[in-house]
């Protein structure tokens, strides 16, 4: 005879034992109404029987699923490695399951893994934005499904959603101000796709920093990529033919800086000499090469992380409403 692959069930169990399921339901879960003998009893055959508790049931029976989702732009920064890292740390305290979804800054394919995680009925998720991102009807269907969404890094312009992000001004002006002293008249701006919060931002605090070192703000030296190899390039060679090229340069961030970089090599321009960096980021991986840029604007991606992660769970664990946070990192120059 075949041995069964059906998994064993309580009434299985409270049949071998002539006990009802019930009595076995309570002593697998230790209830102080089962002895001890009875319990031992039970739990002794769940193990003979392999018996696994019905997942499934239980979580309809609490009405969590005890995961959360995390959507990402990409998995391959180390900036969202460090935020993943800090957000399993959280989860695992909480015995939670964490499920990952990048997006590749698709925003279709951002729609299609939030249906994803609804149709599994995660209990909560965190989400950075992807660049190409517009519509956030999706934040009103996750909330009728009672799925609460913390956002992080890149957010959404709005005070009635959950946010989490670095102040971009503090570092910027730290930037400017390390230029400034280094002697650097001519300062540019490599930015990322207009249609980003996080670029209008740094155009906003790169233009308000100069204007306070009584330096003019010149919209010729303000470029945007749309963070591709080839976007990167050709936003460098918009400022390498300009009359007045300039010798000092903030980029969106580290993998921009590594393009534009290269760009320059290619071009004759001497790095650390004839021209200067100073980019978002701060990722670990200058310090494997021989001329690093002046400094890198660190955006504590662990600490965003860490605190989106303490807001879902907050939310998660009250029975009230809970208002729209919004919690502001500041971010700082960290020199080479």
């Amino acid at each position: 005879m075949m041995k069964s692959n059906k998994p064993t069930t309580i009434k299985e169990i409270a049949r071998k034992l002539k006990i009802s399921p019930s009595t076995v339901s309570r002593a697998l879960n230790d209830h102080p109404s089962i002895g001890l003998v009875t319990t031992m009893r039970v739990k002794k055959m769940a193990e003979e029987l392999n018996y696994e508790p019905n997942q499934t049931a239980i979580f309809f029976k609490q009405r969590k699923t005890f995961t959360i989702g995390v959507i990402l732009p990409t998995l391959s920064e180390p900036f969202f490695s460090s935020a993943i890292s800090a957000i399993e740390g959280i989860a695992e305290d909480r015995k939670y399951t964490v499920l990952l979804g990048q997006s590749l800054d698709d925003a279709n394919r951002e729609t299609q893994i939030i249906t994803t995680f609804k149709k599994h009925r995660v209990d909560g998720i965190l989400m950075s934005l992807g660049k190409n991102t517009t519509d956030l009807s999706f934040v009103d269907v996750l909330a009728s499904s009672q799925i609460p969404v913390v956002f992080f890094d890149c957010v959404p312009e709005s005070n009635e959603v959950h946010r989490v992000y670095c102040d971009l001004a503090s570092g910027m002006e730290e930037a400017i101000e390390a230029f400034i002293s280094r002697g650097h008249k001519n300062i540019a701006l490599i930015n990322g796709p207009e249609t980003l919060l996080a670029a209008a931002e740094r155009t906003a605090s790169f233009q308000k920093a100069l204007i306070k070192n009584n330096y003019e703000f010149n919209e010729k030296y303000v470029v945007h990529t749309d963070l591709t190899e080839g976007g990167n390039q050709a936003a460098m060679e918009q400022l390498c033919v300009l009359p007045e090229r300039p010798s000092a340069i903030v980029s969106f961030n580290d993998f921009v800086t590594l393009d534009v970089i290269k760009y320059a090599r290619g071009k004759g321009i001497s790095v650390g000499q004839d021209m200067h960096f100073i980019s978002f980021a701060n990722y670990p991986l200058w310090k494997y090469m021989e001329n690093p840029p002046l400094a890198s604007i660190e955006q504590y991606p662990d600490e965003q992380g860490r605190k989106a992660a303490e807001i879902l769970f907050e939310i998660l664990d009250s029975s009230d409403k809970i208002e729209p946070q919004e919690v502001v990192f500041p971010s700082k120059l960290v020199l080479k």
